[in-house]
């Protein structure tokens, strides 16, 4: 029960999170994020689900768990290198600002609740966090990031990325399914 209890507030701060990042968005100025900002943002969350699958290798014994993590590890290492890539190309220098600090925030918080997790429950809260937090990316990138990106290269790269992260959201759902489904009651059908 109390690991049930603890896997409902991953889950609950994951939703909290994917419910205040928008309106943070939104915040950031009354013409958008700028550039670098976005690039700061993008940079963020890569590196947030980068530690988040760290952390999924070294506690997770399920398999497709672990390769989930995995896929997580290699595909925003590439992608954080890519954006780096481009962010010196273009001359943009990532920009911290209220939403990549608000994720960091969030982020530190959930890898706390997800540390204090192990077996089944850690593997559930993880999948459920990473259903939530593709989630919020992909309609922040389409909602704010793209429509902000005044470079064409770097709106270029968001709009690419739309695919990537889609793919993550269906494999983390097939890994849900496979895992009794979610931890929460609707996780995967709530919508951001």
């Amino acid at each position: 029960m109390q690991a049930l209890t603890k896997t409902a507030a991953v889950f609950a701060a994951s939703l909290m999170c994917a419910a205040m990042l928008p309106s943070v968005v939104n915040a950031q100025s009354a013409a958008g994020p700028t550039d670098p900002q976005i690039v700061g943002i993008v940079v963020a969350a890569n590196q947030i689900d980068i530690d988040y699958a760290k952390l999924a290798l070294s506690k997770s014994k399920n398999k497709q768990v672990r390769d989930f993590a995995q896929q997580m590890v290699t595909d925003h290492t590439a992608l954080q290198k890519a954006v780096s890539d481009l962010g010196a190309k273009l001359k943009v220098k990532p920009a911290d600002s209220d939403t990549s600090e608000s994720l960091k925030s969030q982020s530190r918080e959930t890898t706390s609740q997800l540390k204090a997790l192990n077996g089944e429950a850690f593997d559930k809260a993880y999948i459920d966090n990473e259903i939530a937090f593709h989630k919020l990316v992909i309609s922040a990138n389409s909602s704010t990031l793209i429509p902000n990106a005044k470079n064409a290269d770097l709106k270029s790269a968001l709009t690419n990325a739309q695919t990537l992260f889609q793919g993550h959201l269906e494999h983390a759902e097939k890994v849900q399914a496979s895992l009794g489904g979610s931890s929460h009651t609707g996780t995967a059908k709530h919508s951001h």
